[in-house]
């Protein structure tokens, strides 16, 4: 079976998730048979490489609120993470174009690291007190998943590196009517929403084990907190 998993970095209910995919997919019986594929998905596209501002500002300007209510919003999120044993800091982080970061994951995909690479950006974003909008630590973070330096640097180096294959898995999103993320699509089979509960994730699972007519992915597990295309993130107690 293959998951597919569309996501972007910059996306808390991504990082959550991805914990609670994984607590479900450990209580799935075949779950040694299950490829993850990590898919390119960009909250805002459109933002220039080194345009970064703090998330709070961020918050603020996109649901029309104060600092305050900003705050409290990332603090009601930030609980959500920490239930699953996540790390979230809710002051000092920024947002920016998560382009290059989606193309060293294409690079690490190619060398069979792509999940090392996405759980430490997760990490370095919303626990660690790192930039993922810096090419440096980018790097560091690449060196850390176990990808050649060098390769890595020149990847960065190059902004049409990859560029087309974070563009094709944009366009595939598109047609399977994705616009927020997580979404999660299982042999092209079933899709799924949203930072589901991990219960929801084991009964899909099994589902999508059947070897059930291919008609197109169907809903599972109704609507979740997600993020959507213009990089509004729902705030949900869980």
């Amino acid at each position: 079976m293959r998951v597919e998993i569309w996501s972007d970095i910059a996306c808390p209910w991504c990082y959550i998730g991805k914990a609670r995919f994984e607590k479900g997919l450990a209580e799935f019986a075949h779950r040694d048979e299950v490829e993850i594929v990590h898919r390119s998905f960009e909250l805002d596209p459109g933002r220039a490489k080194g345009d970064t501002a703090p998330v709070i500002d961020t918050l603020a300007e996109k649901y029309g609120r104060t600092r305050e209510e900003a705050a409290a919003m990332e603090a009601n999120v930030a609980a959500s993470a920490r239930s699953e044993g996540l790390g979230y800091r809710t002051e000092g982080r920024d947002h920016g174009s998560t382009f290059d970061i989606h193309r060293l994951l294409h690079l690490a995909k190619a060398r069979g690291r792509q999940d090392e690479l996405l759980t430490l950006a997760y990490r370095a974003n919303f626990a660690e007190e790192r930039s993922v909008f810096d090419d440096e630590v980018l790097l560091a973070l690449a060196v850390e998943a176990g990808l050649d330096a060098g390769e890595a640097r020149a990847v960065l180096a190059d902004p049409g590196a990859y560029a087309d294959e974070v563009r094709t898995d944009e366009r595939e999103a598109a047609e399977l009517g994705a616009n927020a993320v997580p979404f999660f699509v299982l042999d092209r089979r079933y899709g799924i929403s949203g930072g589901q509960p991990s219960e929801v994730f084991v009964q899909a699972l099994e589902q999508a084990w059947k070897d059930r007519p291919d008609t197109g992915p169907t809903a599972v597990g109704g609507d979740a907190a997600a993020c959507d295309a213009d990089g509004v993130c729902e705030v949900r107690g869980s």
